[in-house]
């Protein structure tokens, strides 16, 4: 096809996408501007759920400011930063293990065995539970007193006494990382297992022939076919990590050893009714978010254009 006539094409199937995504982005805009809105707005005043509904332009009072030499604000509160540290920690940890977890167990949903298709139901069980309940019932297993996982390991000679995994700062992390994984794997492995079935067999065929070994193929044929369906699947568990709130918060309350950055938030807006610092809190978790999407789709948009060359 010419040039001449690649461009009108493009042109015309570029209108018709955006035909097809501005009613959905409308309705999107619609119910998200004026909540997002008044948030960023409230981060700028001195808001209070106790105080009623005056609240005062305070500027940037609620993010950082420095009185009598004392430093105030979000940003100042070392607590905050510890939150973003936790977060971090926590999307890199389950985020990574997940994928290859789920890439792991998408392979071995991909081949013909007897039984598959009850074993793809039974693998997707963990993430069709709700969160908090999930969390709840895992709160149960971990507790250090009734707790069937300290049993366990107590029935196996692997520790002497129970283990507060709760409680404990290096161990609710862990605990939290873990939980996180067993629910989240299946969804990474439903990508993956999407993607794998898409992929053309006579490649595998021709490899098998050749005698190429197995984890070539992977590694040469199988991981960058499927890897633009990775990516995708990596960037929503990322954006998904950043934001938790609700499987931290019932595993962990707001001890400062696991809380992220929606934890600290729902803190300083509920516990402390600071309406003002909860949404200045609150506007720093999407400005965060935000960024590391973009970071994350540019290094992808990057490496693919690195790729074609």
């Amino acid at each position: 096809m010419s040039g001449r006539a690649a461009g009108p094409l493009a042109r015309a199937r570029a209108r018709a996408a955006w035909g097809l995504i501005a009613p959905m982005a409308l309705v999107l805009l619609a119910v998200a501007a004026w909540p997002l809105g008044r948030t960023v707005w409230l981060g700028f005043t001195d808001a209070s759920l106790a105080g009623g509904g005056d609240a005062a332009f305070v500027g940037w009072e609620n993010y950082y400011a420095v009185f009598d030499g004392q430093a105030f604000g979000v940003l100042a509160d070392p607590q905050w930063w510890r939150a973003v540290a936790n977060t971090l920690v926590f999307t890199a940890a389950s985020v990574s293990l997940e994928t290859v977890l789920g890439v792991l167990v998408a392979l071995v949903l991909h081949r013909r065995f007897p039984g598959r298709a009850w074993v793809r139901a039974a693998v997707l069980v963990p993430w069709a539970i709700p969160t908090v309940v999930s969390a709840k019932m895992w709160a149960w297993m971990l507790n250090d007193q009734v707790g069937v996982v300290n049993a366990a390991l107590l029935g196996l000679g692997l520790i002497d006494a129970p283990l507060a995994w709760t409680a404990d700062p290096l161990l609710s992390m862990i605990a939290v990382i873990g939980v996180d994984v067993w629910k989240t794997t299946p969804f990474m492995a439903l990508l993956v297992l999407a993607a794998l079935e898409m992929l053309p067999r006579d490649i595998y065929e021709a490899a098998r022939v050749d005698g190429i070994h197995p984890v070539r193929v992977f590694f040469r044929v199988t991981l960058p076919l499927i890897a633009p369906a990775l990516v995708v699947a990596v960037v929503f568990r990322t954006l998904d990590a950043l934001r938790v709130f609700d499987l931290v918060y019932v595993l962990t309350a707001n001890s400062p050893a696991t809380m992220t950055m929606s934890v600290y938030a729902r803190r300083e807006l509920i516990d402390f009714q600071a309406a003002g610092t909860g949404s200045a809190a609150a506007t720093l978790v999407v400005f965060i978010i935000a960024l590391i999407a973009a970071m994350i789709l540019t290094a992808a948009r990057l490496r693919g254009r690195e790729g074609a060359v």
